[in-house]
């Protein structure tokens, strides 16, 4: 947490929110670098209503993300029928937060618009059947996502993303009427934060971790994770959760390959969706 005197400067507050700890050093800052710096995962929305035109203006923000050659690989669909929201919950098996949102947007890493484009210009496309293009498609994905994130930040809104789209994805294809060479890549909630769930900033590694300057290094990443487990436990304490360090969980999501949740056959079913991947 923020210590007595940063009070009042918030770019050092959220700093010291971020990384759980008084940052060396100081930078520029400004309104958006704020919003950036103040994202949290929300699970827990109001009833309220989104404003008319909020998904209109979130695809359009997430369409100004970059692309790669301006292949547009991605698209969304948007989900708002609550039945529908529970079936993709289930599936997901995360309720709280599908169940509850007004707006599910799910992002689809969709590769079957040039596939049919190249169908009705009958050119052979064989780029289609390389794992390059898939790639591409689940970046573009990502970066359009981000961007309606942010976007939703920006007008207030909280978010979080729902990766256990890919539990079970030829269920979710079928759910959505999806065609081949298109994927669900994950879901984004989206909609006004619960006041009664307030939600704290969640400690990051520290940036020594991961900013490598000239080149990549190791030297006092033992002694800067083990820091950082307790970081994050002392967060988890704070939020009434039970307590979590950064090492088990590493340990326990990458262990197995059960602990993928049916994701460590993605290759065969990604096959069976009609992508290449060679």
């Amino acid at each position: 947490m923020p210590d007595a005197a940063n009070r009042g400067d918030p770019f050092k507050d959220l700093l010291a929110m971020r990384y759980g700890e008084e940052p060396v050093g100081d930078g520029p800052s400004n309104e958006a670098i704020l919003g950036l710096l103040a994202h949290r995962s929300v699970r827990a929305f109001s009833p309220q209503a989104l404003a008319p035109g909020t998904l209109e203006t979130l695809v359009a923000s997430a369409q100004s993300a970059p692309t790669s050659s301006n292949l547009q690989t991605w698209s969304v669909v948007a989900v708002e029928d609550q039945a529908r929201k529970q079936r993709l919950a289930r599936l997901a098996g995360t309720p709280r937060a599908v169940e509850g949102c007004p707006l599910l947007l799910v992002f689809l890493a969709d590769l079957s618009r040039l596939e049919r484009l190249g169908v009705a210009k009958d050119a052979p496309m064989e780029g289609l059947r390389h794992l390059e293009l898939f790639m591409v498609a689940l970046i573009d994905a990502a970066l359009a996502a981000q961007n309606a994130a942010v976007a939703a930040e920006a007008l207030g809104l909280g978010t979080v993303y729902i990766g256990g789209m890919r539990n079970r994805p030829l269920e979710v294809a079928a759910e959505l009427g999806l065609p081949p060479n298109c994927m669900a890549a994950f879901g984004l909630c989206v909609g006004h934060p619960d006041p009664a769930v307030p939600t704290e900033v969640k400690p990051r590694l520290p940036r020594s971790l991961v900013l490598h300057r000239e080149g990549y290094g190791t030297a006092a990443e033992a002694e800067t994770i083990a820091r950082y487990d307790e970081t994050l436990a002392a967060f988890s304490r704070r939020q009434g959760m039970a307590e979590t360090q950064w090492t088990p969980r590493v340990l326990a999501r990458a262990g197995t390959a059960a602990a993928l949740h049916g994701r460590d056959r993605m290759r065969e079913v990604l096959q069976a969706m009609g992508f290449g991947l060679r």
